[in-house]
């Protein structure tokens, strides 16, 4: 491993570890009092999404590098930001928070597994693997240590020194996610003169995975019967993806490769403006509906 990949592992452990700091246990004992609603909100993150993301990456006949791609970005759990978004659109905050903690503990396996999988069975991304000599097992075990060490680490400082965990969070979050930014913009201004009109086709791609995240969780949200604060926060969960973890498994693992960091940089985008635009839709319809 060189400077370059070391400094990024730090940093995505970084980015891991202030995750963790947010999470308490009470949001794991609310998972006893909500079961179904938690059930209904990790099928769309790590079996529906990822299930229609390879398939589409079977039918499409795209770039390695960008099949790649989106198949991480839909093997990745929801970001935090989905809280905020959740609570801006009238959503159940609570369940939003719990199903996030398990949804972080659950990509520690989750993640690697699903990536891993798809990659390997799709012949255009497993040929591409191959021409960079990794195996996907191999991608495995690293973020499945990547993810685990730090992950476990915050979540015990977050018990035991919860004042602490409060103070060191922010500022580590920020600085952790300013040093991943300044890698990612580095690398896209050195290659700036591949960024064209030729964009506009990968935003659609982006336009159409995200679309059908939220689509997927609205539909196993209804099929569990849930009531429309619980669904919301489903929705938000399933289709706002953690795409900054997926650019930091990119700069360390891939890279930086240009193709990836493109998918999950408009994914980033993309997926605030899907999310505050719903939150905006369903605020106005509590107004007029006097909720």
């Amino acid at each position: 491993m060189d400077d370059r990949q070391l400094a990024l592992s730090l940093v995505l452990v970084a980015m891991v570890f202030s995750v963790a700091l947010e999470l308490r246990l009470q949001d794991f004992r609310r998972v006893l009092e909500t079961p179904r609603a938690i059930v209904a909100g990790l099928i769309p993150q790590f079996l529906l999404l990822p299930v229609a993301s390879w398939l589409a990456t079977l039918v499409l006949d795209l770039p390695a590098d960008i099949e790649a791609a989106m198949l991480l970005v839909a093997a990745c759990p929801g970001g935090s930001l989905s809280n905020v978004v959740t609570h801006l659109g009238g959503g159940d905050t609570a369940l939003s928070v719990s199903l996030s903690a398990v949804a972080g503990v659950a990509a520690l396996v989750l993640t690697p597994f699903n990536f891993s999988w798809m990659v390997a069975t799709n012949p255009a991304t497993a040929d591409w693997l191959r021409e960079l000599a990794i195996a996907p097992s191999e991608i495995a075990f690293s973020l499945l240590v990547l993810l685990a060490a730090p992950m476990l680490v915050g979540i015990a400082v977050a018990h035991r020194a919860p004042a602490f965990a409060a103070r060191l969070r922010r500022p580590l979050a920020r600085a952790s996610l300013v040093a991943l930014f300044a890698f990612i913009v580095v690398g896209l201004y050195r290659d700036r003169a591949l960024l064209d009109s030729s964009l506009l086709p990968l935003l659609a791609i982006v336009i159409a995975q995200n679309g059908a995240g939220l689509s997927l969780g609205d539909l196993c949200a209804r099929a569990f019967r849930l009531p429309p604060r619980a669904r919301r926060a489903i929705v938000i969960e399933a289709g706002m993806q953690n795409s900054g973890l997926a650019l930091g498994i990119i700069a360390l693992q891939f890279g930086g490769d240009l193709g990836m960091v493109v998918i999950a940089s408009l994914w980033g985008i993309w997926h605030i403006v899907t999310g505050l635009g719903l939150a905006f839709l369903w605020r106005r319809h509590d107004v007029r509906h006097g909720l």
